[in-house]
C-alpha cells in the first residue's frame, strides 16, 4: 500500500466515476483501475462497487477513503513543514471562503497579500459554511474565513473585523427617504433571504426575529447579486453586508443603501484552521493582514446614497 494509491481511492470517492477521477489523478482510468483492484487484494477487502451506471464505495472503502484523506493531508503537512523551514513565506495554502463574502472581501485583501507574501500560492475554495468546515477537518482545506459563532473544539478561531449591514430597498418604498433606520423601523416588514445552507441567511433572520421583521415568501435567492436585483426590480426590500455595496463592486439602479443607528446589526468574521496544524505562526501572520483591511470599508455611512 502507498500513498499513490490512497489518493486513487480517495479521487474515486469524491468523483464517484472511474474516468473523471483518474483525469483529476492526471492517470489513465486502466492506471486508476488497476490499482484500485491492487489495493483490494493488498487488503482483502472490496473497497468498490462497480456497477454499469455509477461507482459507489463500500462501506469498508468509505472509512478507508475517510482515514486516507487524513493520511495524505498529514502528508502535505510534512512537506509544507519542511517547505516554510526553507523558506517560511512561500508554498501552498488552500483557503475557503463563503459566497457572500469572498468575492467583496479578496479584491481588498489579495493585493496586500501578494505584497506581503510574494512567493505564497494561495488556492481559494469559495464553499457554503459547512462544506468548509468539512473539508477543514478532512483536511483537505488548510483555512477557511467564516462567520461566527463556531462552535468547534478542534478549530483556532482568529478574529478579523466586523461587518454592518445596509438595508437595501426601492427608490419608491416608504423608507427610501430615511437618512439612518432603527431596528424598530423593521417591524412588519418582510425582507427577502438567500435560500437554505447560507451563513447570511441564518444572520438576516436573527436580525428579523429582533426586529420583529420577517420573510417575504415565495422566493429565496442563490446570491447576493440576485437580492440585489430583486430589489432593484422593485420586488422587495433586503439586508445586505457593507462589504457588498462598496467599489468596486457595481451598483445597481433604482436601489437605495440606508445604515442603522448603533448598534448596527452586523456579522463577526474570523479565520479559521485546525488546531493541531503545525502552520498556526504562519496563519496567524496571514490574519493580520487580512485584518489591516481600511476602516473605511466598514463604514455605512458612505455607501448609504441612491445609487445611479
Amino acid at each position: 500500500m502507498n500513498l499513490r494509491d490512497l489518493s486513487y481511492l480517495v479521487a474515486l470517492a469524491e468523483h464517484r466515476h472511474f474516468g473523471r477521477a483518474a483525469e483529476a489523478s492526471f492517470v489513465s482510468q486502466p492506471t486508476l483501475s488497476t490499482q484500485i483492484r491492487k489495493l483490494e487484494d493488498e487488503l482483502g477487502v472490496a473497497l468498490v462497487e462497480r456497477t454499469p451506471r455509477k461507482v459507489l464505495l463500500t462501506e469498508t472503502g468509505r472509512e478507508i477513503a475517510r482515514r486516507a484523506r487524513g493520511v495524505l493531508s498529514q502528508v502535505d503537512e510534512i512537506k509544507s513543514i519542511a517547505q516554510r523551514t526553507r523558506d517560511p513565506e512561500s508554498g501552498t495554502i488552500r483557503l475557503g471562503i463563503f459566497p457572500t463574502l469572498g468575492p467583496y472581501l479578496l479584491p481588498h485583501v489579495i493585493p496586500h497579500l501578494r505584497e506581503r507574501f510574494p512567493r505564497l500560492e494561495l488556492l481559494l475554495r469559495e464553499e457554503k459554511t459547512e462544506q468548509i468546515l468539512g473539508m477543514l477537518r478532512e483536511g483537505t482545506l488548510d483555512a477557511g474565513i467564516l462567520a461566527l459563532p463556531m462552535h468547534d473544539e478542534s478549530l483556532h478561531i482568529e478574529f478579523l473585523f466586523e461587518e454592518p449591514f445596509v438595508l437595501a430597498v426601492p427608490d419608491n418604498h416608504p423608507l427610501a427617504g430615511r437618512q439612518c433606520l432603527s431596528m424598530d423601523d423593521l417591524a412588519d416588514q418582510n425582507l427577502l433571504l438567500l435560500e437554505d445552507g447560507h451563513c447570511l441567511r441564518d444572520q438576516a433572520l436573527e436580525v428579523c426575529h429582533l426586529a420583529g421583521a420577517g420573510e417575504k415568501t415565495g422566493f429565496r435567492a442563490t446570491s447576493l447579486e440576485t437580492l440585489r436585483q430583486m430589489v432593484s426590480a422593485n420586488v422587495g426590500i433586503t439586508l445586505m453586508p457593507i462589504l457588498a455595496v462598496k467599489p468596486p463592486v457595481a451598483q445597481s439602479g433604482n436601489v437605495r443603501l440606508i445604515e442603522f443607528e448603533s448598534p448596527a446589526p452586523s456579522r463577526r468574521i474570523a479565520m479559521v484552521w485546525r488546531k493541531s496544524s503545525a502552520m498556526t505562526p504562519f496563519f496567524s501572520a496571514l490574519a493580520e493582514v487580512i485584518r489591516d483591511v481600511p476602516a473605511e470599508l466598514f463604514n455605512a455611512r458612505e455607501c448609504a446614497t441612491r445609487q445611479p
